[in-house]
């Protein structure tokens, strides 16, 4: 098996396995929530809008346009390693053309299926920081229930 294939496929899931658990990660990794949470609702509204209605050559130029702005507002919010993530997902429209009806729908639905992605990612770590809080509380908890050991059985001296 390569380095490849043992890393985890996404920076969340990095983040998740080094140690979210433990406090880490996805505060690191999104530094914007609030500017991601938006471009994602007005990411999941143009795709709607798309599928309703049928775009001329002006109507086309412009989403392009919304979509490269998205994914530029997008990379602000996040961290290098979702940032690379995300560079690695989306291909740009190329200046020749407007793109057709069928490529923006299909770029729309990716980025708006990455960010998806990216919120059930956060989801999972934060579980899993919760999970990890509460196994803490736990072992606290029954730490001191414990009476204190004391070697010799009898009462300790007082300084």
């Amino acid at each position: 098996m390569s380095d490849q294939d043992e890393r985890p496929s996404s920076a969340l899931a990095a983040a998740a396995a080094s140690g979210a658990g433990e406090g880490a990660g996805t505060g690191d990794l999104v530094a914007s929530p609030g500017a991601v949470m938006r471009v994602a609702g007005m990411v999941g509204k143009l795709v709607e809008e798309v599928r309703s209605a049928p775009l001329d050559e002006a109507g086309r130029s412009r989403l392009a346009d919304i979509h490269e702005r998205s994914i530029r507002e997008l990379e602000q919010g996040l961290a290098p390693e979702l940032r690379d993530e995300l560079h690695r997902i989306t291909l740009p429209f190329t200046s020749e053309a407007t793109p057709s009806q069928a490529e923006l729908r299909i770029a729309q639905a990716q980025l708006l299926g990455w960010l998806e992605g990216l919120f059930h990612g956060i989801q999972s770590a934060v579980l899993a920081q919760q999970m990890a809080a509460r196994g803490q509380l736990e072992q606290m908890r029954q730490g001191r229930g414990r009476p204190a050991a004391s070697g010799d059985g009898g009462g300790g001296q007082y300084l």
